[in-house]
């Protein structure tokens, strides 16, 4: 199943949550390939989507999804990652926190 690398903020976090769905990204991200390096650089292309999202301060977030059809809101439970920075982006360099799926609600509360 191809994995799809999704950027948002945490209020886009939220109602995603709330919607259970994830909307269908314009611009779709990809890895290249499967292997770390590829895998990688789709994280951080995402993540640079997520800082034009913010349009100022805030946390990047990317959730990592498999999808099993494209051009689909993508449900939550296909969301297999979520990575996100633990302090405003200005303040860390460009790696972000790994965070499993079911730490969502905590990353969110302590948003």
């Amino acid at each position: 199943m191809p994995r799809l690398y999704l950027p948002g903020s945490l209020e886009l976090l939220a109602e995603w949550v709330a919607a259970d769905a994830v909307p269908w990204p314009a611009d779709p991200i990809s890895p290249e390939g499967d292997d770390e390096e590829s895998e990688y650089a789709a994280l951080m292309t995402a993540a640079d989507a997520s800082v034009e999202l913010l349009g100022g301060a805030g946390r990047r977030v990317v959730l990592v999804a498999e999808v099993a059809s494209e051009g689909h809101p993508v449900p939550l439970r296909r969301v297999v990652a979520a990575h996100a920075d633990l302090v405003d982006f200005a303040d860390v360099d460009d790696d972000l926190a790994w965070f499993a799926t079911q730490e969502i609600p905590d990353l969110l509360a302590g948003a």
